[in-house]
């Protein structure tokens, strides 16, 4: 079995494989005041849930882009379970030609995302990521890593719109019943979805016009599917993408 973690500012996301199959995935929410006893005793749980124990493991991988929960999550891997991650960084093997002018600055996930893409499906593509941040990423035909857009998520916007603007109230993201919005709450969720949608929508016409017609869109994130029921410029949703790409790195570097 391979453990992967994948380190974000809102979620721990965490996958357990068997081979090329995510037979266990989880999605928690990322602590900054948890101490490495704490994760490690959390991953133990998950793991003890799944019917695994630390003994079964074949490796660990990992990628962050919380610095200061990295090596946090490495302590709790390294004496919970007994043993030291892969790390997402400078010098692993990733599959992927990075042409962002600073290639450190690119977030572990985004190559991450970029490697599955390459891998499962092939470029040239535009992966839609719907996290913390809504992040749209350029992969050439031949593997390469161009770079792409940064916007608030979603869910970023949402909470801003409740913390800046006193008679908004705070909301979950679903569909209104129409685009036109008949009171606050319907109004203020279809200015997010439609609003984001209209964006990608957008987003995704004027990276086809860089990358070419034949470019794959896939989306990714925990509001990855949400998004894609209300527009066709997204053809693939795939949730656990940088999952994906954790095991993919991982086995390119066991060669």
């Amino acid at each position: 079995m391979l453990l992967t973690i994948d380190i974000g500012n809102t979620n721990l996301t965490i996958g357990l494989y068997k081979d090329e199959t995510l037979d266990w995935h989880w999605r928690l929410a990322t602590d900054h005041n948890r101490m490495p006893d704490e994760y490690g005793l959390q991953l133990l749980g998950l793991l003890t849930h799944a019917g695994f124990k630390a003994s079964d493991l074949q490796g660990i991988v990992l990628a962050s882009v919380v610095p200061p929960l990295t090596g946090r999550v490495i302590q709790a891997c390294s004496e919970y379970l007994k043993q030291e991650p892969l790390v997402v960084d400078a010098g692993v093997k990733t599959g992927i030609r990075i042409r962002y002018e600073d290639p450190k600055s690119v977030g572990a996930d985004r190559v991450c995302d970029a490697a599955a893409v390459m891998k499962l499906h092939g470029g040239p593509a535009c992966v839609v990521d719907f996290g913390t941040a809504t992040t749209f990423n350029a992969i050439t035909k031949e593997g390469d890593y161009l770079g792409g857009a940064i916007t608030a998520g979603i869910n970023l916007a949402a909470e801003a719109l409740y913390t800046h603007a006193a008679k908004l109230p705070r909301i979950d993201l679903q569909r209104p019943p129409s685009v036109i919005g008949k009171n606050t709450l319907h109004a203020m969720q279809s200015g997010l979805l439609f609003g984001y949608v209209s964006m990608v929508e957008g987003m995704v016409t004027r990276f086809r016009a860089e990358l070419g017609s034949e470019m794959k869109v896939v989306a990714t994130g925990g509001l990855a599917e949400i998004v894609a029921k209300e527009t066709s410029m997204i053809q693939i949703i795939a949730p656990w993408l940088t999952l994906d790409g954790l095991r993919i790195i991982w086995e390119l570097n066991q060669k």
